[in-house]
């Protein structure tokens, strides 16, 4: 579950994890949306002055890699390095990704630690020797059920398609080394019965339960017929079955059988984000095997949704796949980082657009958050020469601008820190931001400003402290989100010169009315959220 009030000051670190991505190709828009909801959760927390931890990183063993790096004439290290260092660190330095780790699965680090791991479950028994015949993907590198497959059709008509991949499945029979999984089959239902948050969203759980009442079948752990992948220390002929291998980067990232303080202070995750086609793995097998060795099972495992173009799962095997670059070129970053958080219900399956983004940005961002910093930033130039006035003439208006604040700083703080509901988070904020639109239009500045009077002068001064003050809230609740414009904003405001640096502020504190110092110095900086240009192809 979300961090408790004891961890937030105590030793145990807030652990978020992504999947640790194939690198069979290059990233595309659905590795990037996990890999951004980890940051903005990892980023929040960080900003309610806990202590955080966030992993992400590769898998690089396995069959599918090995194949690609042979279809590209290299060995599957050099597949994996090159791609590693050439397109997803890149791409997560790009995003602006704040992780801090970064596992690859053919680290020593990583590599001798499996081995243990392993060794310990064969010395207790849990693993025994057999052989095993079934029709398995290697997209998903899993053996699939008979009862899952698809009928294929045209091409593949007679044949039996993968449900993910839809290409044919291959009918392996091999000797291997199992994991008694069928005997957690009870363990994991009373598990999941006693937290019944475990598994999010609801939908996840419920399929994850209902596939474990149908009961169990042992884990094939090894495999024999190829040798990229980590060798069973008792049978080097044998490499560990690479989700087993995947699944440990979890607990030898943070230490296991290597660094027992930090183990301690980190391990188990808080939050494991993972893609609904991987849900099993992370809520049967993983905790299984935790259980196995006696250690503690993870505290949440949120499976988000699909991205969908054109009603079809977004990745490289049905061509469509879109490079984030893409989108980043011309949307910018931080856009790129708010649009999916606040246009798809985490959890649930989402469409993406161009036409959807860019009439999302042109009405919320540029118009509605983008303008009225703009035009806050114009008026205090104009009428107080840049100089922040103090508020001395508050009323009914500022009062309900304060409370809309206190509003949406509880319910960000809830939607996104605790419960994982970016999009909830989010417009939590943009309803506060059109409040405060809503707030100048009514009062009027502009003609306020043509009352001379003391009164006129202490209330224009009033309407537009309200305004300069609720954007200092808003920076620092879009700070997770949108850290460059949340920065933007920030040295607008003359923030930094009195309360110091934006990634130190507390989001629970933000609705502390009285933050920003009267005599700040305003500045018009540049337009957070520029007219976009027509893409040169779409």
């Amino acid at each position: 579950m979300a961090a408790t009030g004891s961890e937030k000051q105590g030793t145990k670190a807030y652990y978020v994890s992504t999947p640790i991505y194939y690198v069979n190709d290059a990233p595309h828009l659905g590795h990037a949306y996990t890999t951004v909801a980890g940051d903005v959760l990892t980023r929040w927390h960080r900003q309610r002055g806990e202590k955080v931890w966030y992993l992400t990183g590769t898998d690089e063993h396995g069959q599918k890699i090995m194949r690609t790096a042979e279809a590209n004439g290299v060995t599957p290290q050099e597949w994996c390095d090159k791609l590693v260092e050439e397109a997803w660190k890149p791409l997560w330095e790009h995003l602006e990704i704040a992780n801090d780790d970064f596992i690859r699965t053919t680290e020593r680090r990583h590599t001798d630690r499996v081995q243990e791991f392993v060794q310990d479950l064969y010395d207790k028994g849990e693993i025994y020797k057999g052989g095993y015949e079934g029709p398995y993907c290697v997209g998903c590198e899993e053996y699939k059920l008979p009862g899952e497959l698809l009928d294929g059709e045209g091409e593949y008509a007679g044949e039996k398609l993968c449900p993910v991949h839809k290409k044919p499945v291959e009918i392996l029979k091999e000797e291997n080394y199992f994991f008694k999984l069928s005997e957690y089959g009870p363990k994991l239902l009373e598990f999941y019965e006693s937290d019944p948050g475990f598994i999010q969203p609801e939908s996840a759980r419920n399929e994850v339960v209902n596939f474990v009442k149908q009961g169990l079948q042992d884990l094939s752990i090894s495999r024999s017929t190829f040798d990229w992948g980590i060798p069973i220390p008792w049978d080097e002929k044998h490499v560990i079955y690479v989700w087993v291998d995947a699944l440990l980067n979890y607990a030898t990232a943070v230490g296991y059988n290597e660094n027992p303080a930090k183990f301690e202070d980190t391990f188990p995750a808080n939050v494991h984000l993972v893609g609904k086609d991987i849900l099993r793995f992370h809520a049967i097998i993983w905790p299984a095997m935790l259980m196995a060795q006696g250690l503690p099972v993870p505290g949440r495992i949120a499976a988000n949704g699909w991205l969908m173009v054109g009603g079809e799962k977004m990745s490289k095997s049905n061509l469509t796949g879109i490079k984030p670059q893409d989108l980043t070129s011309h949307f910018g970053v931080d856009a790129y980082r708010w649009y999916f958080l606040r246009a798809i219900a985490f959890g649930q399956d989402g469409s993406f657009s161009w036409e959807d983004f860019s009439a999302r940005y042109t009405s919320e961002l540029a118009n509605d958050y983008g303008n009225l910093a703009s035009r806050v930033a114009a008026m205090v130039g104009k009428y107080f020469g840049g100089s922040l006035p103090a508020a001395t003439a508050d009323g009914e208006a500022e009062k309900a601008v304060q409370a809309g604040l206190a509003k949406a700083v509880a319910e960000a703080d809830r939607k996104i820190g605790e419960e994982l509901d970016f999009q909830g988070g989010i417009l939590a904020i943009f309803d506060f931001v059109k409040q405060v639109n809503g707030y100048i239009t009514e009062q009027e500045p502009w003609k306020v400003a043509k009352d001379e009077s003391e009164e006129g002068r202490a209330r224009l001064a009033t309407i537009l402290y309200t305004a300069a003050e609720s954007l200092r809230a808003v920076a620092v609740l879009l700070n997770p989100v949108m850290p460059d414009t949340s920065q933007k904003l920030w040295d607008s405001l003359g923030a930094e010169a009195s309360l110091g640096a934006l990634a130190d502020q507390r989001v629970q504190d933000a609705a502390e009315w009285g933050g920003l110092p009267a005599g700040s110095t305003v500045t018009k900086g540049a337009v957070l959220f520029p007219r976009l240009e027509e893409p040169s192809k779409a």
